[in-house]
């Protein structure tokens, strides 16, 4: 408490009270000082907090999310931030920031087994700890589980190290460090402060990497669904096109494959009932189907059949049109065997090299809807100039103005295209049927084409 000052010699001493009064004055302004920089704290960290939860909500990329993050607490909250998180399919602890806020990298739990960090991970509770300047193993270690980030670190010691928990949606996943060099320890405040911040911080953190996952998982299997890279066989040319009904995919219903080597190819078209990612789903399954039949029975009678059997469920109304065809090609390139079979698929159209349109003759039951089904199959010869055009009901069911598309005009479209390379043909359906919708709705469209080589 501050003394009065003595009087001078010979000056009278003013009263009592006028005497205190400086000191009372003074201590007044001190404690008015305290409470106005108590408000002006308590006012700075309502204002972080909330933009902790407007600049970090909204963003579904997690790598923009800790950017923002870091760019909020340093320098104010710290003089060096690392931001570790667990992830849940593996072993690994990914660690970001430091001295560079772009800096990851990642690390094994096993290496972090016996640290502050695994224990803030595994008990949801902060850690506060000091770092004094020796060159033993101290905080720095147990709360940074890498060489290059710790080195950083230590450069600012003495120090405090404080490791905060981010919990969302009931678990700890991830902890954010903070460091502060001499002179700027963290208070309970401070630590407040810290928990409020990450509170905020790991649900936009825990989403933004949710997101991520699910979308790497469904890119994963999308790749999976996705219309193969057409092989080039000896003998023949194969082309194919595929336009899904749903334009910002490119997996639908509709699908193609190829498979086998030498002289000896199955090409496959089909089209599974419905759109969309439901429909792409059972596109896969279809798809692996014929691709497991086809090492045991090459005859695509015997792989339609295999098909049905697999897809066939009593209490399930989805099914699956096929057209198989086994193609032979002749060792000089300018013929071909074909052997054909459908399940509930319109058949194949033949443009032979003289403009004339074939329909093949060919029937068979979809796949799906019943036990048991054999599938008949019917032969044709492919001559140099001849062009095999599978499709599914895409293209001729394509609604314009005038109704359906229909087969009577892809007969008539295709006579002008005959001797040309099966690229060549299923552009020109594609481009006469979009031309024919004027931009309407439609379904999943798939073609494909073979030819000999010539």
């Amino acid at each position: 408490m501050t003394g009065s000052k003595p009087a001078a010699p010979g000056a009278q001493a003013p009263p009592l009270g006028e005497r205190a009064a400086p000191a009372e004055a003074e201590h007044g302004t001190r404690s008015l000082l305290s409470d106005q920089q108590l408000l002006a704290g308590a006012r700075e960290r309502i204002a972080l907090t909330a933009e902790v939860t407007t600049q970090l909500a909204g963003s579904l990329n997690l790598r923009r999310t800790i950017l923002r993050l870091f760019a909020l607490v340093r320098p104010g909250m710290a003089d060096w931030v690392m931001l570790a998180m667990a992830d849940d399919s593996s072993s690994r602890l990914s660690l970001f920031g430091g001295k560079n806020p772009t800096f990851s990298t990642a690390v094994h739990r096993a290496e972090a087994e016996d640290l502050g960090l695994t224990r803030v991970l595994r008990s949801g509770r902060s850690e506060l700890l000091h770092v004094v300047d020796t060159g033993h193993a101290d905080g720095l270690d147990s709360m940074i589980p890498h060489d290059g980030l710790r080195s950083e670190a230590t450069a600012l010691r003495p120090a405090d190290v404080l490791g905060v928990a981010l919990t969302a949606r009931g678990s700890t996943v991830g902890v954010l460090v903070l460091v502060r060099g001499a002179g700027r320890g963290f208070t309970e405040e401070d630590v407040a402060l810290a928990e409020v911040v990450a509170a905020r911080a790991a649900t936009a953190l825990d989403s933004a990497r949710l997101y991520e996952e699910r979308t790497r998982v469904a890119s994963v299997l999308q790749s999976g669904l996705r219309p193969p890279v057409l092989p080039r066989p000896d003998g023949l040319r194969l082309a194919a096109r595929f336009r899904a009904a749903a334009q910002h995919l490119d997996i639908g219903g509709d699908f193609y494959d190829v498979h086998g080597s030498g002289d000896d190819w199955l090409v496959v078209l089909g089209d599974v009932c419905g759109k969309g990612v439901e429909a792409a789903v059972l596109t896969g399954r279809a798809r692996q189907s014929v691709r497991t039949a086809y090492h045991f029975d090459r005859r695509p009678g015997g792989v339609l059949a295999a098909l049905n059997a697999v897809l066939y469920e009593e209490d399930s109304d989805r099914f699956v049109t096929v057209v198989c065809a086994r193609v032979r090609p002749a060792a000089d390139g300018r013929s071909a065997e074909v052997t054909l079979a459908v399940a509930g698929h319109p058949p194949p159209l033949l443009v032979r090299a003289d403009g004339s349109v074939v329909e093949t003759e060919v029937a068979g039951t979809v796949a799906g809807v019943l036990p048991d089904v054999a599938y008949t199959e019917t032969a044709l010869r492919l001559e140099s100039g001849d062009t095999l055009l599978m499709f599914t009901d895409g293209i001729y069911e394509a609604r314009g103005p005038d109704g359906c598309y229909g087969m009577d005009r892809l007969r008539a479209l295709l006579p002008a295209y005959a001797g040309a390379s099966p690229a060549v043909v299923c552009e020109a359906v594609e481009r006469d049927v979009v031309e024919y919708l004027g931009g309407r709705a439609h379904d999943d469209m798939a073609l494909f084409a073979v030819s000999c080589e010539r």
